[in-house]
């Protein structure tokens, strides 16, 4: 072991340590290089390629970056009037070779290959060294070097230190690539946020248009079926009826369409006013008693015992309980008792508004859609049949109000809704 130590000389272990630190100085350079943001993709690929060609002592040399799978473009170079000039993959060149291979080529003598063309007069040596840039077994682009500065000339062995910094180099591209990427996708979601709010935008004025247009023909409707309704034969007030029906249902559909489109654009503002609850549900029983005798069901206003006043928006509220006594009576049999009441729950943070129906019920998994927009789960198509927009209204204003909304619901035997308004509303407004 000691003769063999011996037969080391001493300026070969200077030269290897010597090349050593070298390659750890140029690979510190590199990768500080890469970390710097505000340098360019550009900026990078010529700072690493000079220390490249620092390193291996030579005068010329690109690197060369895949594109589209088709192509070689040179991205960096000694030679400036070499940058953007481009290579097909399916060309006979030494730098297409190696990305199709993936393999490096070390060629001693450019003059005797024929894949090298145009060599020119600026090239003072004749060998060199090209190798891919990998990633995972697919090639993202190519180092080239050539003119070895000095006596020498550019070695086999040179390949394993420019591999060396290949890698490094692969690190840049994917760098560049992820950027590219991101910023390509920041720009489409721009794009597509951009056209969905025009298209948001041009729902709004379609909508507020229709509902400006369908306000005034209902109300003169509704005003001349009133009149008429003074001086119509009995034998005829059922057909009377059944288009009061229909213009109620109208304009109740018009209402909601407003207070949602309001409530979502966060313009609608609540005119509150003392309100007693026993009072909103004899004005919402009021309402809708022609409908209910129509189907010849019962609406029963529950014992309700003391209730303290609450502080509200009352024609939202009014159309709450509007809205789902009429989905009830939609779905409530002929014959059948619908209840309505308010209570006070224990804890006595609010008051509590029910609905409740002998109706067929609803099924637990239809239970979480209910309230949401254009929502329907019944297949009946008759008159008193929404359009979904009912019950998805009702949670929006109670929800301007702080409360919450929910169905208690068994199938064949009746749902329960409610819906709560809370009563610190109405102290710290009284304050």
């Amino acid at each position: 072991m000691m003769n063999e130590i011996k037969k080391i000389k001493p300026a070969a272990v200077f030269t290897d340590l010597n090349m050593a630190n070298r390659l750890l100085e140029c690979i510190a350079r590199i990768s500080s290089t890469i970390s710097v943001k505000k340098l360019s993709f550009q900026r990078r690929l010529d700072i690493i390629l000079q220390v490249i060609l620092d390193y291996l002592g030579a005068d010329h040399g690109s690197i060369m970056i895949l594109e589209n799978k088709k192509k070689l473009v040179v991205k960096a170079a000694s030679k400036s009037e070499l940058i953007g000039k481009e290579q097909l993959l399916s060309s006979n060149s030494i730098a297409s070779w190696v990305a199709q291979s993936g393999k490096p080529l070390f060629v001693p003598d450019i003059t005797k290959d024929k894949r090298f063309k145009g060599r020119g007069k600026g090239y003072k040596k004749k060998s060199l060294l090209s190798v891919p840039i990998m990633s995972e077994n697919k090639v993202a682009g190519v180092i080239n070097v050539t003119d070895k500065t000095g006596s020498k000339d550019l070695l086999n062995d040179d390949i394993a230190y420019l591999l060396d910094f290949s890698s490094l180099l692969l690190w840049a591209v994917m760098q560049e690539n992820l950027h590219t990427e991101l910023k390509k996708q920041r720009n489409t979601l721009k794009k597509r946020n951009q056209e969905l709010r025009c298209q948001e935008k041009l729902k709004a004025n379609l909508s507020s248009s229709l509902i400006h247009d369908l306000k005034g023909p209902l109300s003169e409707v509704v005003a001349n079926l009133d009149i008429l309704s003074y001086s119509i034969a009995d034998d005829n007030k059922e057909f009377l009826e059944s288009a009061q029906l229909g213009c109620d249902r109208a304009v109740s559909m018009v209402s909601n369409l407003v207070s949602i489109d309001k409530i979502e654009d966060g313009k609608l503002k609540l005119l509150r006013e003392e309100i007693k609850p026993e009072d909103l549900l004899q004005e919402s029983i009021i309402s809708i008693q022609g409908l209910a005798k129509i189907k010849d069901v019962k609406l029963i206003i529950d014992p309700l015992g003391f209730l303290p006043p609450l502080s509200l928006d009352r024609i939202l509220i009014f159309r709450v309980l509007q809205n789902l006594l009429t989905n009830a009576l939609s779905y409530a049999p002929n014959g059948s008792t619908i209840h309505v009441g308010c209570q006070q729950p224990a804890k006595n943070t609010h008051l509590e508004f029910y609905v409740i129906d002998q109706g067929e019920g609803i099924a637990p998994d239809s239970q979480q859609i209910i309230f949401k927009k254009y929502a329907r789960i019944s297949k009946k198509n008759d008159n008193l049949t929404g359009t979904g927009l009912g019950l998805f209204f009702c949670k929006l204003a109670v929800n301007e109000h702080g409360g919450e909304i929910g169905v208690e619901s068994i199938p064949g035997q009746g749902s329960r809704f409610y819906f709560s308004i809370p009563l610190t509303l109405v102290k710290q407004r009284n304050i």
